[in-house]
C-alpha cells in the first residue's frame, strides 16, 4: 500500500477519528462485531465474503484487514484466492450486464 496515497493505519488515526465522532464510531464498531460474529455464516465463511467485497470497493484497509481476519479463521491462501476470483467475475460480470444500457440507448428509436 502506497504511503503517499493511503496513509498507514495508525493508533493516533483511530484515536482521532473517535475523538471526532465518538458515538457513529462506537456505534460502528459495535455493528462490526455483531456482523462478523458466528451466525448463519461462520466467521471463515463470513471473512471470506468480507475480502471478495474489499476487493470490489478496492478498499485497501479492508482487503488487509479481512484477509488477515480470514487466515486467522482457518481461510487457506487458495480460499482467499478464489474469493478475490469470485468479487474479479462479479465486477466484470456488472459491467456486462450493465452493457444493455448503453446498447439500448444506441438502438435506433422507431
Amino acid at each position: 500500500m502506497s504511503d503517499s496515497l493511503y496513509p498507514k493505519a495508525t493508533k493516533a488515526l483511530a484515536d482521532r477519528r473517535r475523538e471526532l465522532a465518538p458515538g457513529p464510531e462506537a456505534a460502528f464498531r459495535q455493528f462490526s462485531q455483531a456482523v462478523f460474529q458466528d451466525g448463519a455464516l461462520d466467521a471463515k465463511t463470513k471473512q471470506l465474503i468480507a475480502v471478495a467485497v474489499a476487493h470490489v470497493t478496492q478498499c485497501p484497509y479492508c482487503i488487509q484487514g479481512h484477509t488477515k481476519a480470514a487466515t486467522r479463521a482457518g481461510a487457506t491462501p487458495e480460499q482467499v484466492m478464489e474469493a478475490i476470483w469470485v468479487a474479479a467475475e462479479m465486477r466484470a460480470g456488472g459491467a456486462f450486464a450493465h452493457s444493455a444500457i448503453a446498447l439500448e440507448t444506441m438502438a435506433p428509436k422507431e
